[in-house]
Parts: C-alpha cells; structure tokens; sequence
C-alpha cells in the first residue's frame, strides 16, 4: 500500500489507478471488481481493519467485497440509499441506464451481494471522516472528508481519468453509467465548495492541485 495521508493509503492495481481502493485509519474503502479479491486480501494482511465501507454499490467498487467481509470478518457499511443494491446485486443493473457498456461492466465486474452492517447517513463518523451524501452517480453514494487536513475521498462523483481511453485528465463520470447527471453535478459542486487539499477518486490518480479541481467544476455545465 501507497502511504498518501496521516492514515491514508492507496493499494496498488493494475493498470495503476484505474479501479482504486483505500484504507483509511482501519477502514477499506471500496473493493473494486470480484476479479480484486488476491490483490486486496494480500495488502491488507499485516494491516488491522475494523470494517469495509463503500462509496457506492456499483460493480466496480463491490465486487469483492463479500469476499473480503468474510474472509476478513468485517462489518459491511453502505450509503442507506445504495444498501439494499448492495445487499442484491442484480439491483445495481435496475438502476442503470439502459446501455451496453454499462450492462458489459456489470457482468464483467459484480460480486455477491452481502448483509449491510451499517447505513451510513450525512454526517456520520468513519475513521475520522465525515460521510457527506453525495448523490446522482449513484442514489447513495456517500463521500468521507476529513476535514483537519482537507482530505477528500469522492469515488465516482469525478473521475481522474477518462474509464475508456485511459488518459488522466478530470472527467465527470460517463453518462452510461449515472442514473442522474444533473443531480451528481450538483454534489460536485458541494464538494468543490470544500476546496480540498487531496482528493482520491475511485478511477484516476490522486489529485493535490485545490485550484484545478475548483475551475474544472465550476465549468461544468448546468
């Protein structure tokens, strides 16, 4: 694991930092697709967790997390609107637009549904993080901002590069892929409001520059 903050760690993928999971204090953080579980599990041996949270229930972020929960024996924590597609999977696919791309990725990526321990809600405490509902790419997906050092894990509310081309550069995440683009907008627009000092994506490299993430959604449309 990559050491990004006091607490903070990033785990190494392939390609780097395409689907990207973190630790925080002893929290997992997302747990990218079922095809993620080695990977994960390998990392996170030495380091003590005390629960797994993610930032939305889609394929790519839940994808081992039952296997991770079990193996591990951790509580699963979920954004209360995003539980119950957490809980069974085949409601992430309901809730997505009706295109190919998105039906390939679930396919591709969707793990097990798993019991949800706890439904994170607006300004619940996690590892020293306040939950901040942010929704629009997903109907509870939930952001962790610390704000002692302006730390900000967002998920997919942006993404740090573009998902098909792998090219870095800061996107809004693929219509194909959001229930309500105008709506995540919206909570990009919350969370520029912040101006966070680090903020880590759930595609995309870690980001440190507060004044291009600013400009970027304040250009964006609507």
């Amino acid at each position: 694991m990559k050491r990004l903050a006091d607490g903070v760690w990033q785990l190494r993928g392939f390609p780097p930092n395409a689907i990207n999971v973190y630790v925080i204090e002893d929290v997992l953080v997302d747990a990218a697709s079922r095809h993620a579980t080695r990977r994960i599990l390998s990392q996170v041996a030495g380091h003590p967790l005390s629960a797994h949270a993610l930032t939305h229930a889609h394929p790519d972020h839940q994808g081992a997390s039952h296997a991770v929960c079990e193996r591990r024996g951790l509580p699963f924590w979920v954004g209360a609107a995003d539980a119950d597609a957490a809980e069974r999977p085949e409601l992430i696919g309901e809730r997505q637009p009706s295109h190919p791309i998105a039906r390939l990725f679930g396919r591709a990526f969707v793990g097990p549904g798993h019991r949800v321990d706890r439904r994170l809600m607006e300004g619940d405490q996690v590892a020293g993080f306040e939950v901040l509902d942010v929704p629009g790419h997903s109907a509870g997906h939930v952001a962790f901002w610390r704000g002692s050092d302006r730390v900000l894990v967002l998920g997919d509310v942006l993404n740090n590069v573009n998902i098909l081309t792998g090219i870095p550069g800061l996107h809004t995440p693929k219509p194909f892929l959001t229930p309500d683009p105008p709506r995540n907008v919206e909570s990009a627009r919350r969370l520029a409001g912040l101006e966070p000092k680090l903020v880590l994506f759930g595609h995309g490299a870690p980001l440190r520059d507060t004044r291009r993430f600013v400009d970027f959604v304040a250009a964006l449309p609507g």
